[in-house]
């Protein structure tokens, strides 16, 4: 979806014009509200992304680990 950076682009000014919160703002009052980031290894694995290039703050799990975890929660959300 970068569509060589247009993506970004495009979804940051619909933001915007929507007066939706930026990603980070977004991510930092989930993070105040006890949200746990997991990412998921295999997909990471297949994506090419490497453990660095992640935010500080997010765990990365497999599946049977985040399923296990989610069982927990109150919320789940798996994209």
């Amino acid at each position: 979806m970068n569509l060589a950076g247009m993506g970004t682009s495009m979804i940051k000014r619909i933001m915007k014009q929507k007066q939706v919160d930026s990603l980070r703002q977004l991510m930092q009052r989930a993070k105040e509200m006890g949200v746990t980031f997991v990412a998921c290894s295999m997909s990471m694995d297949i994506m090419g992304i490497r453990r660095e290039e992640l935010l500080p703050d997010v765990e990365v799990a497999g599946v049977a680990s985040y399923l296990a975890e989610a069982e927990e929660g109150n919320l789940n959300l798996f994209i």
